[in-house]
């Protein structure tokens, strides 16, 4: 499926899918209950070319400070939430434009309720967040280790138990640090949804390394149609994120200045 045909998702006051231009997602490594440090980072990232951040809300007073740090800046502001599902009702109510999670990790059917019923109310989407490093054991056992297909099925049974509540207002994620087992879980996904993907190579690593890594998997998965979000993680100041997505994106004639 191409990237015109994927459904159309509003972040904030961006757009992706659809066909819509392929944006550049970064995260800051700030704390983000410092809220002076982390609206610096934010307006640096949008200086650079950012067009989605995201911040971790590991607390409560994380959740609290998303008010002011969203007053100050002018890129979507996305939460990701991990374990407590009373962060992403806090985040939510707090502003957030996107929150991220794991259907899986933040507990009991009714809790993952609760979050998407908030996000339905508020027309706030969900991303919805599968990683190598913690896929679930049934699936390990049946697929003997850490697989694409593996991967695949368990953003699709998180994605079938949000859309069994009456929500379809999602991206999914799918990351891995294995660059081949990556791209082929997205070619996998890719040809059993139309959600938006967004897509990044995890704990991709240090500058050079990272950006070689990224370079390949991203470049493999978007010159395929394939991907409506990106991101290159590494270690280090995230504005050297959006320095390699551009370049990126502008190689694979995808983004034009």
């Amino acid at each position: 499926m191409s990237r015109e045909q994927t459904k159309v998702i509003r972040i904030g006051d961006r757009v992706i899918g659809g066909g819509n231009p392929i944006l550049i997602q970064s995260m800051c490594n700030t704390k983000t209950e410092d809220i002076e440090g982390t609206v610096a980072q934010i307006l640096e990232l949008e200086q650079a070319g950012c067009d989605i951040i995201r911040v971790a809300v590991p607390t409560m007073e994380a959740a609290e400070a998303l008010t002011e740090i969203k007053r100050q800046i002018h890129i979507p502001l996305v939460a990701d939430i991990h374990f407590d599902y009373r962060l992403a009702l806090a985040a939510m109510e707090h502003g957030a434009d996107k929150i991220r999670i794991n259907p899986g990790n933040i507990g009991a059917v009714d809790r993952v309720r609760a979050v998407v019923e908030m996000a339905k109310e508020r027309e706030i989407p969900i991303r919805v967040g599968v990683n190598s490093g913690s896929l679930e054991k049934p699936l390990l056992e049946k697929y003997g280790g850490v697989t694409a297909e593996g991967l695949v099925e368990s953003a699709l049974q998180k994605v079938a138990l949000i859309e069994q509540m009456g929500y379809e207002n999602l991206v999914i994620s799918i990351k891995s640090s294995d660059v081949m087992m990556c791209v082929k879980a997205h070619e996998l996904i890719d040809r059993q949804t139309n959600y938006p993907l967004h897509v990044g190579i995890t704990e991709a690593g240090t500058l050079t390394a990272g950006n070689i890594k990224s370079s390949i998997g991203l470049g493999i998965i978007l010159n395929q149609g394939i991907g409506d979000t990106i991101r290159v993680s590494l270690t280090g100041a995230p504005v050297e994120e959006i320095k390699s997505a551009k370049l990126i994106l502008k190689t694979l004639g995808l983004r034009k200045g």
